[in-house]
């Protein structure tokens, strides 16, 4: 049977460090790390995820602002409002929630945040530098990923990883941080054929398609090392992931479940990155 990645711990063991950064960044009168959160209208599960970063940011101390904006917010003025933020001294990161409203230019606003505040890491600037092989501020899903990983891998060199899903906000920056760590790495997509024949090679799998139980257990390399980056809400509103849990626990060595697996980890990311922002890119005493 498996060993089970707990995200959940990592996270807080996380949170209890930076806390106590942020705790002697108090203690010797320096600024602390400032966090700007926008939503804009009413989405649940939107609503939801703010929540837990709003709560977050108040668990390790940092400063938060909140912006809770309608759904009839226009283009110009969340630009201003990011425009301001961009200029704050005290705001370190800046997160807009997505999805945005549909007559909202995500690509626009995503690209107005500075990338020294883009702690979301989506940026071009950022993904570019990742690119690069010289990250600044990394995407926060898959830099929460290859912590979890780097928990329970002794090497990258020498794996297959196989991601299933190439998003830009999870799949390909995970290409890249795969990459920079040593592994050998393919991406599938929609238009990948034999899926199947690609999981079964794989020593790390990344499942991160939004379809659940889409990868069998069956398909699994025996002792293959499973991240499952899916949150899917049932019918009967259980939340499940990506991967056929029961079935993958008998083939995988290691797996992550959810809830409770890399959901904690972007999160505990996200302060990493803000806490990041502020020590090394703005503050200069």
């Amino acid at each position: 049977m498996a060993h089970i990645i707990d995200g959940k711990k990592k996270a807080q063991e996380i949170r209890a460090t930076i806390k106590a950064q942020v705790d002697e960044l108090k203690h010797q009168g320096k600024r602390i790390p400032g966090l700007a959160v926008i939503i804009v209208g009413d989405d649940p599960a939107s609503r939801i995820y703010v929540s837990n970063k709003r709560k977050a940011c108040e668990d390790v101390g940092f400063f938060s602002v909140n912006h809770d904006l309608t759904r009839d917010t226009s283009n110009e003025d969340l630009l201003m409002l990011i425009a301001k933020l961009n200029n704050d001294p005290n705001i370190d990161g800046i997160l807009v929630q997505l999805p945005l409203p549909s007559h909202i230019n995500a690509e626009k606003v995503l690209e107005a945040i500075r990338p020294d505040k883009d702690v979301d890491g989506f940026h071009p600037y950022n993904i570019g530098k990742l690119m690069q092989r010289n990250p600044l501020l990394r995407p926060c899903t898959p830099k929460g990923i290859m912590t979890l990983l780097q928990s329970v891998v002794d090497t990258f060199k020498g794996k297959h990883a196989v991601i299933v899903g190439a998003s830009n906000i999870v799949g390909r920056p995970m290409l890249m941080e795969l990459l920079l760590a040593g592994s050998t790495v393919t991406t599938c997509h929609r238009f990948t054929k034999d899926l199947s024949d690609h999981v079964a090679r794989a020593d790390i799998v990344v499942a991160a398609v939004g379809k659940p139980y889409f990868i069998k257990g069956n398909w699994l390399k025996q002792g293959a090392i499973v991240i499952d980056v899916g949150i899917n809400r049932l019918e009967d509103g259980r939340i499940v992931g990506d991967v056929d849990f029961d079935t993958a626990l008998t083939k995988a060595s290691y797996i992550t479940p959810v809830p409770g697996g890399v959901g904690p980890m972007t999160i505990a990311t996200l302060l990493e990155n803000t806490l990041f922002a502020c020590e090394h890119l703005h503050n200069k005493a």
